[in-house]
């Protein structure tokens, strides 16, 4: 499937930026294994973090089991098992083919919220805003502001479901949010797919928690920028910066 085919796209190249300003956003550009990117120590206070996975990597949310992934596929398709400490469902990362973006938001800022539930709709905003403006005819991007749909499937696969703040484009996702909150800070983590293979994802669970029903939800619940029109590269980010408050 990846294996030793997969390559690094160009890095993202804009200039990090340090900020004077507490509600000015500091951007850091960080690549490398995706179990040190998920576990990068930030300090408190607005950071972007634009991050680059640099091997392929089936990324499971904080409380699922290693067994949902199979051993045997993993290894021959050349994917490392990593955990995030954010909640929700399987994300596969393949070098070059999404964009990653973290926010990371200090107790106390104005875009702090304690209701969890909407604390990310101002992020998805700024997302659907970015995308509009990359694609102006071709999308209409819209944030979920309900429960989380699919729930049994989206808690085993993030992109079978719609959870709060996350984007949608007819129905289909594009943009994947999953959030950690300590006393301290939140890190609101976002996924965006440049090209997707929704079966390049369930390829590597076990048969036990496959099902035909997870495969045809999958086929018409996720979309990509490429299949949307939308230049699949950097300036979707630079959009993102342009967007938040």
């Amino acid at each position: 499937m990846y294996g030793a085919s997969w390559a690094v796209t160009e890095p993202y190249d804009a200039a990090v930026e340090t900020p004077t300003s507490d509600l000015a956003w500091h951007v850091e550009r960080v690549r490398g294994p995706a179990h040190d990117l998920h576990h990068l120590e930030v300090a408190p206070r607005r950071t972007m973090l634009v991050l680059e996975a640099q091997r392929p990597a089936l990324v499971l949310g904080s409380t699922q089991h290693d067994s949902v992934a199979d051993p045997a596929a993993l290894a021959r398709a050349g994917v490392d098992l990593v955990r995030r400490r954010s909640g929700g469902g399987a994300v596969l990362l393949v070098p070059g083919e999404h964009v990653w973006v973290d926010l990371v938001v200090p107790a106390g800022d104005p875009l702090w919220l304690d209701d969890v539930r909407s604390s990310s709709w101002w992020l998805g905003e700024a997302w659907a805003a970015a995308l509009a403006a990359a694609a102006p005819h071709a999308l209409r991007a819209e944030v979920h502001r309900g429960p989380v749909t699919n729930r049994e499937l989206a808690g085993l696969v993030c992109f079978a479901g719609l959870g709060p703040g996350e984007v949608a484009v007819a129905g289909a996702k594009l943009v994947g949010l999953s959030q950690r909150r300590t006393r301290s800070a939140a890190r609101l983590q976002c996924l965006v797919h440049r090209r997707v293979d929704p079966a390049a994802t369930t390829e590597l669970l076990t048969p036990s928690v496959r099902s035909g029903r997870l495969d045809r939800v999958l086929a018409g619940s996720v979309t990509d920028l490429a299949g949307l029109g939308v230049d699949p590269g950097w300036d979707v980010v630079e959009g993102l910066r342009a967007q938040l408050p």
